[in-house]
Order: C-alpha cells, then sequence, then structure tokens
C-alpha cells in the first residue's frame, strides 16, 4: 500500500507507541486520526506533527464512543488498534477492576473499533479492489505466559486468536489482518503496569517502522504475524 493520501485511525495515540506510529504514518503522507483519552497530550502531538493528525477524544472501550470518533469517516484504509493498558500482580492480589480494564481495553476496544471499520472496509472493497488493512499490536506476552501477568497474557493471547479469526474471515473481502507482539519497548507502559521490563529495550521508532514496513507491503502480500525482541535485553 502506497501510504501517500491514506486515511489512517491510531488507538492509543498520544503517547507511546501509538505517538510514535502517528509520526511515522504523517511522515509517510498520511492523514491520521489518533484516538485517546488524554486530550491534552493529543493536541501537543497535533501541533507537532501539522494538520495531518487529527486528535479525536475516544474511549475505545466504549460504543458509543468509537461510533461518535470514527462515525464522519468514509473512508478508512489502516485501523491501528494499538490502546492497550496492563496491571501485573499475582492473581489472588488482583483486583476485579485491574483484570475487568484489561480486558475491556485490549480485547473489547479491538473489537469495538474493528466492527466499526469493517463495514467501510469492505465497501472501499467493492470500489477498488482493496479493502485495507488492521494492524492489531498484541506483545510477547501473547505468546509467553509469565507469573504476575495472568489477565494481561489472556488478553494478549485472545487478541492473538482474535487476529487470526478475522484475517481468515476478511482476507476474501480484500482486508488484510496483522497482528504484532513486541517485546519490551522503552514507553512508559512498564512502569504503569507494575514490571520493570528490559534494561535494554527496544525502541519505539523501531516498531513503526516494522509496522510501516507491513503496511507497504504489496496488496496481494499479507503478513500475517510479527514477533519482534531485543537482542540483548538484559546488556
Amino acid at each position: 500500500m502506497n501510504l501517500s493520501g491514506k486515511t489512517v485511525v491510531v488507538t492509543g495515540a498520544s503517547s507511546g507507541l501509538g505517538a510514535a506510529f502517528s509520526r511515522a504514518l504523517v511522515k509517510k503522507g498520511a492523514t491520521v486520526y489518533g484516538l485517546a483519552r488524554r486530550t491534552d497530550l493529543l493536541e501537543a502531538l497535533q501541533a507537532s506533527l501539522g494538520n495531518a493528525f487529527f486528535p479525536v477524544a475516544c474511549d475505545v472501550t466504549v460504543m458509543q464512543d468509537v461510533v461518535a470518533a470514527l462515525g464522519p469517516l468514509s473512508q478508512v484504509d489502516v485501523l491501528i488498534n494499538n490502546a492497550g493498558v496492563g496491571r501485573f500482580s499475582p492473581v489472588d492480589e488482583q483486583s476485579s477492576s485491574d483484570w475487568a480494564i484489561q480486558i475491556d481495553t485490549n480485547l473489547t476496544g479491538v473489537f469495538n473499533c474493528t466492527r466499526r471499520v469493517v463495514p467501510i472496509m469492505k465497501a472501499q472493497n467493492k470500489r477498488t479492489g482493496f479493502g485495507g488493512h488492521i494492524v492489531n499490536i498484541a506483545s510477547i506476552a501473547g505468546h509467553v505466559g509469565n507469573a504476575n501477568l495472568s489477565a494481561y497474557n489472556a488478553t494478549k493471547f485472545g487478541l492473538r486468536g482474535f487476529s487470526e479469526a478475522t484475517m481468515k474471515e476478511l482476507r476474501s473481502h480484500g482486508i488484510k489482518v496483522s497482528c504484532l507482539c513486541p517485546g519490551s519497548v522503552a514507553t512508559g507502559f512498564g512502569q504503569k503496569a507494575g514490571s520493570r521490563g528490559a534494561t535494554q529495550p527496544m525502541q519505539p521508532e523501531d516498531i513503526a517502522a516494522t509496522v510501516i514496513h507491513v503496511l507497504e507491503a504489496h496488496d496481494n502480500y499479507l503478513i500475517s504475524e510479527v514477533v519482534m525482541r531485543p537482542l540483548r535485553p538484559r546488556g
């Protein structure tokens, strides 16, 4: 896909990977609608990126928010389901609210946004022969279970299953679905989640470069899953 002039929706766009994706996509000539709850951070990002970035206040766990955010869009060439949260603790100490927010954000949020854009992409496929591309940001935690990550593991294993199922369902409609599974990345995620992570993590710009590579592949070339790890995570 030639990203110049394309319409892209990025969830969790206000910081970390979402902000890195937005920067890389704008640099490629795309118009990016960045969804997040923190409008102050979105507006700061717009000040940096200019008019090709549109900040959109949205809680992806609430379908009404998603409908309001994406309703004005008649074209969506790319959806990047990046919004995610982690709350790491022993299973017998994790609260019901921590469990719920991970399920709601990491799985229900992905469903809400996917459910909204698929009809748009199916219509695009009928007009042009290519519907679009959905990229789900999972995690290495979707491949390997770890102590104190039971809820987060459950959501990321689940997201991989959701991605594979929708990939098989939507490919005949000209819609690609890719699942990316990064290990430790230098963002504020680990600190918020209660994990120190790797001492030598990957950089957000490197993950963004991989996303661009996946998106720019030939229309008949589907990269369905990518796993990324730091080479020397502990030095």
